[in-house]
């Protein structure tokens, strides 16, 4: 088959998916206005990114800065943990080498510098003027309403702090609307923890870091559409037709206090990112230890594997990278995103790449989201904490969320497997 062919399999993949979720869903009547719009800006976006001239010099102008601001990143790191903060290869100035690779002490740290500059930018009244501006061209395009359309703008950035921005309307949100926020929040991954898989790929799909930044944008629109189509509005927003500015009232002193309040942010987000990891991969390994009682060749990994097995398929990779995408695809549902990258890294670093070049960047682009358990908990637990009132509605949409946020994924792969 020729790339054209595999293409049309992606085309193919993406209309396959926006039905499941429908079929899957309320089967209700959607706002036809709303998914007209999210399809058109998410195949837009996709058209934009990889076929429009200047893209490619965009996207390695984002990578390139995104990587310099890494590498920033990591000499605090380097001052703090010699030799253990080092990527394999690199030296310290009186010729110290690197002891190979410690997630712990060469990545992690990546989130809190990030975490403390985000924090700044919202200071300084930077990062809500972006937002505010996805925003309104989200609610123009695909006509939801202002309280999701700030929320999905702001997913692109943060994590759980996106609900942060819209805490005064949480409570009478519809559950459509909620379901919406819930799958745009898992779809996307935060600016603060995307240095991680910068870090993780870098070295195996060229101008990662920018394909990242796309994947997150393609990702809104196509967890919107997907969201409606499983749950249609049927009620009437309290902020349909507006949009809430998002600029929150400063509790820090200065730029200077608004870095370490980041800061400590992001040391909680690190402390969690790696508690998150020990437990699932222990946990992992348990379920291996009952699975290896029925069969010495079955494990977790391949089980879901098998299960992820069709969506590879439908994102249009070959018939000889089904399993090993799958089993990747797989993996990130209990292992997460970090876990995942990794292995795809892994996979393409070696004497022989595993996929082709159009394959690991469909990849990349499906596993760039918040899809795992960790995240359900995090985030439901996390909104909930918000408004408790509306408890009893995000426990029975966080696993709907979590359904329809891996459909938008894959929506977002299919998007890329068409393009690249």
């Amino acid at each position: 088959m020729t790339d054209l062919s595999w293409r049309f399999i992606s085309l193919g993949g993406f209309v396959l998916i926006a039905l499941l979720a429908w079929l899957t869903g309320g089967r209700g009547t959607p706002g036809w206005r709303t998914v007209r719009g999210s399809v058109l800006l998410a195949w837009g976006l996709g058209g934009l990114i990889f076929m429009f001239p200047g893209s490619r010099s965009v996207l390695e102008w984002v990578n390139n800065a995104l990587l310099a601001l890494i590498v920033a990143s990591q000499k605090g790191a380097q001052f703090l943990f010699g030799p253990l903060a080092l990527g394999p290869g690199q030296t310290l100035p009186d010729g110290t080498a690197s002891v190979g690779f410690v997630l712990a002490f060469q990545v992690l740290p990546s989130v809190i510098f990030f975490s403390a500059l985000v924090s700044a930018l919202y200071y300084l009244n930077i990062m809500p003027r972006i937002v505010n501006f996805l925003a309104k061209g989200f609610y123009r395009f695909m006509r939801i309403s202002g309280a999701e359309a700030l929320s999905a703008g702001a997913s692109i950035f943060v994590g759980i702090e996106s609900g942060i921005a819209i805490r005064p309307f949480l409570e009478k949100m519809t559950r459509s609307e909620l379901l919406t926020l819930l799958t745009c929040m898992m779809a996307t991954v935060a600016g603060t923890v995307m240095g991680i898989y910068v870090l993780a790929l870098k070295d195996a799909v060229p101008n990662i870091a920018g394909h990242l930044v796309s994947a997150s944008l393609i990702s809104i629109p196509c967890a919107v559409l997907i969201a409606k189509l499983y749950l249609p509005e049927d009620s009437v927003p309290e902020t349909l037709g507006k949009v809430p500015d998002s600029t929150e009232d400063k509790t820090q002193a200065n730029v200077v206090s608004a870095l370490l309040e980041g800061g400590s942010q992001g040391v909680s987000m690190s402390l969690g990112i790696a508690s998150a990891l020990i437990i699932v991969l222990g946990l992992s390994a348990v379920a291996d230890l009952v699975f290896g009682f029925f069969s010495a060749n079955l494990s977790l990994a391949k089980v879901l594997g098998w299960l992820a097995w069709p969506f590879v398929v439908l994102m249009g990779l070959r018939p000889e990278e089904w399993e090993m995408g799958a089993q990747i695809l797989g993996t990130r549902l209990i292992e997460t995103e970090v876990v995942s990258y990794f292995q795809l890294a892994a996979m393409q670093t070696g004497e022989t790449p595993v996929f082709s070049s159009r394959s690991a960047i469909i990849l990349s682009y499906a596993l760039c989201g918040f899809v795992h358990i960790a995240s359900f908990g995090i985030f439901v637990g996390g909104l909930s904490a918000l408004v408790p009132e509306r408890i009893k509605d995000f426990s029975e949409l966080g696993l709907k969320g979590l359904w329809t946020a891996f459909l938008a994924t894959l929506a977002t792969g299919c998007i890329a497997g068409v393009f690249v």
